[in-house]
């Protein structure tokens, strides 16, 4: 009597289903939620314990000065701002926003008072700018830690959304640039942020998808896309596909 084989259903682990998922869907992530973003709720989430008087009179400081700095950007004028920000993160430590826009200016001085014409890596990760690219780097992280909901599921109001995807938009840029700056000779490990020392290239590009990816999903559409340029499972997908095709042609 012939015997009958019934073919065994794969058994896949729940980390092959992900990397599985984020093989063929290249801006999926393991680890992650769709963000649900309540334009009813207030600016700031309650455990940050600034009031709604207090976050209007800080937009307003804020604003303030940005402005100055957006009409004139001399690197006096930005010294100013970083100066008059830093004065506003120490009165309001739990204002996210300032450490973002105080980040910003730090890297406009960076860049604006740079030889990058001289220089064959990024600035922002010269020996010579190692403390502010390190206060640049902590700003945007304390940021993030600041307006991150304590569970994924929780929803954030619109301003910390915006906060949000700037941060970790403005946090991926500065990865990704480490990343090529690691693979420039001139450039080694010890560059650039203190909290990235000794952090090789490829570990640096795929932080910085991680921050695209949840700055595409806070609402940056710049930072969708460039999560799906650096998604290391995507390129690794990409690679299988080309030396395929490859083949194929030496084959044909």
């Amino acid at each position: 009597m012939a015997t009958t084989i019934h073919p065994s259903k794969p058994a896949l682990t729940s980390n092959d289903s992900q990397v599985l998922q984020a093989l063929f869907d290249a801006e999926s992530s393991p680890s992650s939620s769709a963000v649900q973003i309540d334009p009813s709720l207030p600016a700031l989430p309650a455990t940050l314990n600034i009031s709604a008087e207090d976050h209007t009179t800080l937009k307003n400081r804020e604003l303030a000065i940005i402005q100055i700095l957006q009409s004139s950007p001399t690197t006096e004028t930005i010294e100013t701002a970083i100066s008059n920000l830093s004065t506003l993160i120490t009165e309001f430590p739990n204002y996210p926003s300032a450490y973002v826009n105080r980040a910003q200016a730090l890297r406009l001085l960076i860049e604006s008072t740079s030889q990058s014409e001289t220089e064959t890596a990024d600035p922002l990760f010269a020996p010579q700018n190692t403390q502010p690219s390190s206060t640049l780097f902590s700003d945007l992280t304390t940021a993030i830690t600041l307006a991150t909901p304590s569970s994924p599921t929780t929803p954030v109001s619109t301003a910390q959304a915006r906060i949000l995807s700037d941060a970790h938009t403005h946090r991926g840029y500065i990865l990704l640039k480490g990343a090529k700056s690691r693979r420039t000779p001139s450039f080694g490990e010890q560059a650039g942020p203190d909290a990235l020392k000794g952090m090789g290239a490829d570990q640096l590009e795929e932080m910085a998808s991680r921050d695209f990816f949840f700055g595409g999903q806070y609402g940056n559409e710049i930072a969708r896309q460039l999560a799906v340029q650096t998604n290391p499972y995507a390129k690794m997908c990409g690679a299988i596909v080309k030396e395929a095709l490859r083949k194929e042609v030496e084959g044909a």
